[in-house]
């Protein structure tokens, strides 16, 4: 009877388990020595030092830009659970809404002013109007988005938990991937030609 009693609570613990595994996965592994370094690289201080973002905050390009630190770029940060960006923004600047899958974005205005906002899994909408010196947290995988209004530069820092913290962009993952037609029109609540007309404005990425 004892070990009968003991069934529903060791499914329990079992299943318990494997959510707490996948979770663990959801994020960065951990890694069982000081660095990784790739395979027949010399090691020494440059392979620590980052030089992508020089020259980067005395430019102001016309675009909404983004420069990035991942370990892509540098290949340093593989295994340490961080990333950084360079965000610019002219006047009337978008960062369109997007998403970063793997982390948290914890984002630093350094000149200019910007609007920014996110959206949680009760579609509520959070947003903050800031200023030099400010700063921001976008949790973990939400939609979010940020916006300069003003008619002059902006320009942000964001850091990352992660250091390849994905991007999914929400304009293009929906209009630019090859989503028919009518499936968007039926999600969107409108018509054939209108989702024809918004997917002209995207390439394919």
């Amino acid at each position: 009877m004892a070990m009968n009693s003991l069934k529903p609570i060791s499914s329990f613990l079992f299943l318990l388990a494997l959510v707490t595994a996948k979770t663990a996965l959801a994020s960065d592994p951990d890694i069982l020595s000081d660095f990784i370094a790739p395979t027949n690289t010399s090691v020494d201080g440059k392979f620590f030092t980052f030089t992508g973002m020089r020259g980067v905050i005395t430019k102001f390009p016309q675009n909404f830009t983004l420069t990035k630190a991942t370990m892509n770029e540098f290949p340093a940060l593989n295994g340490q659970s961080v990333s950084y960006a360079v965000l610019q923004y002219p006047a009337d600047g978008l960062n369109p809404p997007h998403t970063h899958p793997r982390a948290a974005e914890l984002l630093f205005l350094v000149y200019g002013s910007l609007e920014v906002g996110f959206v949680d899994t009760k579609n509520v909408l959070y947003t903050q109007s800031l200023q030099v010196g400010d700063m921001f947290i976008f949790p973990k995988g939400l939609v979010h988005y940020q916006y300069n209004p003003t008619q002059k530069s902006a320009i942000a820092i964001s850091s990352f938990g992660s250091a390849n913290a994905g991007t999914v962009s929400v304009p293009l993952s929906v209009f630019a991937t090859g989503i028919d037609d009518g499936i968007l029109a039926k999600a969107f609540k409108t018509d054939v030609s209108t989702i024809q007309k918004i997917k002209s404005g995207f390439s394919k990425p």
